[in-house]
């Protein structure tokens, strides 16, 4: 099974930059969107629809912010829109689809611009996370979390370390989430290198990627008992048709 996550930063200009085409190409069987900025009744069939996917979407209230996606080569038994709290729900920031097995997830963090609201966001979503943890059903979460958890995960660690996704009441947040709540980092279960980013914030489209400061703040994570399905996990550099990278995993599993 390979899962791919994307936040995408306008689903509209993606498209116009090949998103469609990237998603052609990938025999994924459920990509994770992000950060859609667009409300989907204003959507063309083909995106919501593209060739061999059924698409689901939650939008946020406001116009021309945040929204999730699923696109899923296999309808899902049920699909659960938002989590119950109205930041998250009003905000159009978790989407689930349930299989038989496991339920995969899109979600978008809050990047921090208003402090007060992440750490609300994130108080609140701790509650959720912990509750899924105790359920027998496994979980794949995957999306833009906006904070880069260790200091490999972005180029100038030492500069930004009163930034936004990269506090310490922020990193302490995912140490507890990839602590204590039993959740697994799967990029991290295949690769330990630094220099492995998904967002580059003033990124110049003339320059390899690699070679430009980046984070890592896009993940996919599961429980501990889907820690041994993890086969293969890679970022996607050659996608450019948004500031962020695909992040894709393999597992060894059937939808």
């Amino acid at each position: 099974m390979k899962i791919a996550t994307i936040n995408v930063n306008g689903i509209r200009e993606a498209v116009g930059r090949g998103f469609l085409d990237w998603l052609a190409n990938q025999d994924a069987d459920v990509v994770c969107v992000q950060n859609l900025k667009a409300k989907s009744f204003e959507l063309d069939d083909s995106i919501l629809y593209p060739e061999g996917y059924e698409g689901y979407f939650l939008d946020a209230e406001q116009d021309g912010v945040s929204g999730v996606g699923l696109y899923c080569r296999k309808i899902p038994k049920a699909i659960m829109y938002g989590l119950g709290f109205p930041q998250c729900d009003h905000e159009g920031r978790f989407l689930q689809a349930d299989y038989d097995r496991f339920s995969i997830a899109s979600f978008l963090m809050p990047d921090g611009s208003d402090p007060a609201a992440k750490q609300s966001f994130m108080a609140q979503y701790q509650e959720y996370l912990a509750k899924m943890a105790r359920k027998r059903r496994e979980y794949i979460i995957c999306g833009t979390w906006h904070i880069a958890h260790k200091t490999i995960d972005l180029e100038n660690w030492a500069d930004n370390q009163t930034t936004p996704g990269f506090k310490p009441e922020e990193r302490a947040w995912m140490d507890q989430v990839l602590g204590p709540t039993g959740f697994i980092d799967t990029f991290r279960e295949i690769n330990r290198d630094a220099g492995e980013y998904t967002w580059w914030p003033a990124l110049d489209q003339d320059q390899s990627r690699e070679r430009q400061e980046g984070w890592r703040i896009d993940y996919q994570l599961v429980g501990p008992n889907f820690r041994r399905h993890v086969v293969d996990a890679w970022i996607d550099y050659d996608a450019t048709f948004s500031e962020y990278a695909p992040l894709i995993v393999e597992y060894d599993l059937t939808l």
